[in-house]
């Protein structure tokens, strides 16, 4: 299978498109630069994923916090279970160093194309919904 050929059948997938780069993680990744977010992902597969046995499999991605765990998710490189069915990368054996070169090309690869889209909007910040109240607090009933 080659890249293009994975990224055709994950732009089939409603599941896989709905993940983007957020504001923090555009920034991220401009501050950083790609040879430092590459260093992430490989050390993120090789701790998270590479085992045979992964702790929390199916769970040890979070859905935020860094460009590479929202990368995951949008290229189906979160968990052994979805590295089966979409790389067929084997379960339960230790991902090869080929295998997880793979994952990392993946990663990048997408990342590479986020960071091609204009930049996400900064997030509003809530406000307190509360009024601020008038300086003299009491009430004129007359």
């Amino acid at each position: 299978m080659t890249i293009d050929d994975l990224f055709r059948r994950l732009s089939r997938s409603s599941f896989r498109q709905r993940f983007h780069l957020g504001n923090a993680e555009y920034q991220y990744c401009l501050k950083k630069g790609e040879v430092q977010i590459r260093q992430h992902a490989a050390e993120f597969i090789k701790a998270r994923l590479a085992p045979a046995i992964p702790a929390n499999d199916g769970k040890q991605t979070p859905m935020r916090g860094h460009p590479v765990f929202i990368a995951q998710h949008a290229t189906a490189t979160c968990c052994r279970g979805c590295l089966s069915k979409w790389h067929n990368i084997p379960p339960l054996q230790p991902m090869t160093e080929d295998q997880q070169a793979w994952v990392v090309e993946v990663l990048l690869h997408w990342i590479h194309q986020e960071m091609q889209r204009p930049q996400p909007a900064e997030k509003q910040r809530k406000t307190s919904s509360k009024a601020k109240p008038d300086q003299n607090q009491q009430l004129d009933l007359l």
